[in-house]
């Protein structure tokens, strides 16, 4: 039986190189917010259907991953990123970060738990290089990776049946980057950061490890020569 997995943020960017990643040998699960973007997604993958929904709607969630009663992976690719110095930065940020990056994440593990004990699955969560060092102009953004990283330990310490990894990268050539850049008031250019597609392969390689082996932390960077800065 091909083993099924569950990505969240899976229309675009990370989410949606992880779900071709893992489309040769499992049944997908596309989580995501825009029913539309995430059909055409299902439509080009094998084994892949759309569940759209509203992270930060819980009980929407709940409906929607009620009828999974064995989960073998949940990959958390969604996340929210609104940059600023702290002098500057509004509560309403900090509330809208830690929603999206860390609250949802919990609450649909904590929903999802059931079945990922039930398949003695896996649990990875995509961080960023700001969860392990904060830099100027992202507190609430660094804040929130580093709760997903102690929220992350946690779980693993409490439920010794599941793995659970922690995926660190760099910048990522993402809608998300571009977005980033532009609120730093500089350019974009793709070819300086990380592509997806790698990141999609350290998770497909902590996936794909022996049965006795647990990948707890993957960091990775761009090379030197096409590294720039430090924020995913």
């Amino acid at each position: 039986m091909r083993p099924l997995a569950l990505i969240t943020g899976a229309s675009r960017g990370i989410g949606a190189a992880i779900a071709s990643a893992l489309a040769p040998s499992h049944n997908l699960l596309l989580g995501g917010r825009d029913d539309a973007l995430l059909r055409d997604r299902a439509a080009r993958l094998p084994h892949a259907r759309p569940l759209a929904a509203e992270l930060t709607d819980h009980a929407a969630m709940a409906a929607v991953v009620a009828g999974i009663e064995h989960l073998d992976l949940l990959v958390h690719s969604a996340g929210v990123a609104t940059l600023g110095p702290v002098a500057r930065t509004p509560a309403q940020v900090w509330r809208d970060t830690l929603e999206v990056n860390v609250i949802a994440v919990a609450e649909l593990t904590r929903l999802l738990l059931p079945a990922l004990r039930a398949a003695r699955g896996q649990v990875v969560l995509i961080n960023s290089s700001v969860g392990l060092d904060a830099y100027p102009n992202c507190g609430s953004y660094a804040a929130s990776k580093f709760a997903q990283r102690a929220f992350a330990d946690a779980l693993r310490a409490e439920e010794p049946g599941l793995r659970v990894t922690t995926v660190y990268p760099g910048r990522v050539a993402t809608d998300m980057q571009r977005s980033i850049r532009a609120q730093e008031g500089a350019e974009y250019v793709a070819e300086h950061y990380l592509r997806p597609e790698s990141v999609a392969a350290a998770v497909l390689t902590a996936v794909t490890a022996t049965q006795e082996a647990h990948v707890q932390d993957i960091s990775i960077r761009a090379v030197p020569a096409a590294s720039h800065g430090h924020l995913q």
